[in-house]
């Protein structure tokens, strides 16, 4: 069987550590180019400075995997959509959510898949937890999310320029897994927002949520927050803890992790962008789109009702 070909747009530390292992351990897509401006290689693999070069080069290429910063995604994504390409996109998969409502209708146009590939929620853990808080009243919600910048993307300045989301850019998995999990929709009251003197995008964040009011199912959620910080020192924290009637459920190691009234309940190895590329690929032959706007629809209420407040620069 022919596999389906597969370029990869963009070769930073997210490709190399995750896309290109999870490509072959799949097997079910052939890795046939990568595209880096600045002409990083892969071994084994045709590398183009462009992804329009490459669909120059290669027309009969199946699909792309755009693994760019967030603010360039829209752009390549429409030009490969319009080629005739699936696309998968990494999280945040673009920079706003006008841009992902284009995006929806471009995939349709062109009767192509669109996949945004909010990798923390393709963990077996958050899946147990969804199952759990089902038919769950939910006391409360706390989000921490909290790991060191520098050694996560060290010298990345697009992750504080404009359109790079700052701690949201690791916060975002922790919103994609709330927006997954619980049975209802919740919505941001209220954010506060810490962004350095000499940087555009937050450096830490706290949210306040909450499900709507009056709601035959709001009531069953209680208080939701969500505490984000890019300076911690140490040991990384990413959990999320889950108060109900019925006991209480964390969530931790980035979701991978799951823990009932303190006895564990599910644990297993990172597999997420296996599973991720599973899913692309059955979404292909299904003819189907996979978009999900609801992680960043709270980024972006948290930026329209948040208050700024400026902190001390940050420098590498």
């Amino acid at each position: 069987m022919t596999l389906p070909t597969l370029g990869l747009v963009g070769l930073g530390k997210i490709a190399r550590d995750q896309h290109i292992p999870a490509i072959a351990a799949t097997g079910l897509f052939h890795l046939a180019a990568v595209v880096s401006p600045d002409g990083a290689t892969t071994d084994g693999v045709p590398t183009f400075r462009s992804q329009a070069e490459m669909l120059a080069a290669l027309p009969g290429l199946d699909a792309v995997a755009l693994c760019t910063p967030p603010a360039v995604r829209h752009g390549l994504a429409v030009e490969a959509l319009r080629a005739g390409k699936h696309a998968l996109i990494e999280k945040p998969p673009v920079a706003t959510l006008s841009e992902l409502h284009d995006l929806e209708a471009e995939a349709e146009a062109a009767r192509r898949t669109l996949f945004t590939a909010w990798h923390s929620q393709f963990n077996p853990a958050v899946e147990e937890t969804r199952r759990r808080l089902a038919d769950a009243t939910i006391h409360s919600v706390a989000i921490t999310w909290k790991e060191d910048v520098r050694r996560w993307h060290p010298g990345q300045d697009w992750i504080f320029a404009t359109g790079g989301f700052g701690v949201f850019d690791p916060g975002i998995n922790a919103l994609s897994i709330l927006t997954d999990i619980l049975p209802a929709p919740v919505f941001v009251r209220s954010a506060e927002l810490r962004v350095p003197a000499n940087r555009d995008t937050p450096i830490a964040a706290t949210l306040e949520m909450g499900a709507a009011p009056g709601s035959r199912i709001g009531h069953r959620i209680g208080r939701v927050t969500a505490d984000f910080d890019f300076l911690q020192q140490g040991g990384q924290t990413w959990s999320i803890v889950i108060e109900t009637t019925d006991g209480r459920l964390d969530l931790t190691h980035g979701g991978t992790r799951l823990t009932v009234d303190g006895a564990p309940a599910l644990a297993e190895p990172d597999t997420e962008y296996r599973r991720i590329y599973r899913h692309f690929h059955r979404l292909i032959e299904d003819g189907a789109s996979d978009i999900d706007a609801r992680p960043l629809s709270l980024v972006a209420d948290a930026c329209m009702v948040g208050r700024w407040h400026r902190t001390a620069s940050f420098d590498w």
